[in-house]
């Protein structure tokens, strides 16, 4: 494969750049936020997102029937990039998860009432997995769904629900058949967050950013609001989450927090040394920058394999986000050891080795590891489906 980017590929980028410079606010475009810059959360981030979708950037990949263009998904890999190197907004699950989901397998209803929505940037989603008993584990979770007339009814909790104070819906997993086998007898649900049957508890991460746990008390989905075939919602959340473990991980805040470190070694200095001529950090240093070219093509070729398959390639999503996030946090590691015992003043101290980014990365990047499925799950599926080797259960 070609890891260089054609003349129409530069000529997007600059595109993207122009528009970024354009439209540059910092209550939008925050790197200190480190991965969760990602979110909508905010009005100011909201009309932003509506800047893409006039761009007509948010539905590239989509099918033209469905509003999109038809795109290669290699652009939307640019687009987030680039949204990404400056901590806006990235185009998120509602385009990714959820929309691509709907193409594939939704009703003509559901079609209908949230693809145009989400191509105009009108609506954000809430994504419901990770459960007290099943957080990396998706087929583990428990939430119950019972058949009441025309619809279900739902009793149960979800945790780390990160969208949930700010979403409009939640795309929710739950088990219709608590006898089918762990990977089966579970289905998707579109809910309103504002359903009465809700109740939303905050849960700060040690990053500072906030995270919640969703209480669901009979809350009443009608069937017309369950996606795709009954009890075939695992295979449906497995092919999303490996799109989730590659977009929601984007290779440009890993090469900006490298940099932030090289800054500081080529201007630092310790007992009146410049350290850039240790040894030892230069070693440590240049390891690090060898590493972050292989988790760029790593992502090059997930994005050339999805691309050139009929299905999301699972192993390749893994082995990114399993490089990228782990090689994240080695690199906050390696900022927090060479900087020194200042490294661990918060985020903006302002007399601070770097202003308190040292201490961000280091909390954020530990977050990084375990979000989207834990490098130990990562591990499992590269095993199993990669390598061949037998389960562990």
């Amino acid at each position: 494969m070609d890891f260089e980017f054609s003349e129409d590929e530069n000529r997007f980028l600059r595109e993207v750049e122009q528009f970024l410079k354009d439209n540059h606010d910092p209550k939008v475009m925050d790197v200190t936020r480190e991965n969760m810059a990602q979110v909508c959360d905010t009005p100011e981030r909201r009309a932003f997102m509506k800047k893409l979708a006039a761009r007509g950037w948010l539905g590239i990949t989509w099918p033209k029937e469905c509003g999109g263009q038809d795109g290669e998904g290699f652009y939307e890999y640019l687009l987030n990039e680039k949204l990404s190197s400056v901590g806006a907004p990235q185009i998120g699950k509602g385009v990714g998860i959820i929309g691509k989901t709907l193409i594939k397998v939704g009703s003509e209803k559901l079609k209908q009432e949230f693809l145009p929505r989400i191509l105009d940037a009108n609506v954000e989603f809430a994504v419901g997995y990770s459960e007290p008993g099943a957080g990396s584990d998706s087929a583990a979770m428990r939430l119950k769904a019972e058949r009441q007339g025309d619809g279900w009814v739902l009793n149960g909790q979800k945790v780390f629900t990160t969208s949930a104070h700010f979403a409009d819906w939640y795309w929710v997993g739950a088990r219709t058949d608590p006898d089918a086998p762990k990977h089966h007898g579970i289905s998707l649900f579109l809910i309103p967050m504002n359903h009465p049957g809700l109740t939303i508890h905050p849960m700060y991460t040690m990053g500072n950013e906030r995270t919640n746990a969703v209480f669901f008390d009979n809350v009443f989905v009608h069937d017309d609001y369950r996606v795709g075939e009954l009890n075939k919602g695992f295979q449906y959340i497995a092919e999303a989450l490996d799109i989730e473990r590659f977009t929601m991980f984007t290779f440009s805040p890993i090469r900006g927090r490298l940099e932030l470190l090289c800054d500081h070694v080529k201007n630092g200095t310790r007992d009146g040394k410049p350290l850039r001529e240790d040894p030892v950090i230069r070693q440590r240093v240049a390891q690090l920058a060898t590493e972050c070219e292989v988790a760029r093509v790593l992502g090059v070729k997930f994005v050339d394999a999805a691309l050139n398959s009929a299905k999301t390639p699972t192993a390749e999503a893994s082995e990114y986000k399993l490089f990228a996030t782990e090689l994240s946090r080695r690199i906050a590691d390696a900022t927090m050891d060479i900087v020194g015992p200042g490294a661990q003043l918060a985020l903006g101290t302002s007399d601070g080795p770097l202003k308190g980014r040292p201490e961000s990365c280091y909390t954020y990047t530990v977050i990084d590891t375990i979000g989207g499925g834990s490098s130990e799950v990562q591990k499992n599926i590269i095993a199993t489906r990669k390598l061949g080797l037998p389960r562990n259960f």
